[in-house]
């Protein structure tokens, strides 16, 4: 198991490279507080240093934002723009790496 620095430096660089693009409007991950929850998820792929992009996407659908005061859901998948994605699964590897 990762030990609390480690966890804390994941969820920091999820947190600070990662965003939700809203009509154009960048919320990043950190701001929503979804880096902490994230990181906790990613960690087991993270633990094996298998990172693929239908991996990350498929934790990314799971995690369902409510918008307009939860008169709609939509996964997280849905807000991150592919660079986003990118950008994320370069954190993913490179804390991998640093394991």
């Amino acid at each position: 198991m990762i030990n609390s620095p480690q966890m804390d430096q994941l969820a920091a660089d999820i947190g600070d490279r990662v965003y939700i693009d809203i009509a154009k409007w960048h919320l990043y991950l950190k701001d929503a507080k979804l880096h902490t929850g994230l990181a906790t998820s990613f960690l087991p792929m993270c633990e094996s240093g298998k990172i693929d992009e239908a991996a990350v996407m498929a934790i990314l659908n799971t995690v369902k934002l409510k918008l307009g005061g939860g008169k709609q859901e939509l996964p997280l998948s849905e807000l991150i723009p592919v660079a986003g994605i990118t950008d994320l699964i370069r954190v993913l590897e490179d804390f991998s790496r640093s394991l």
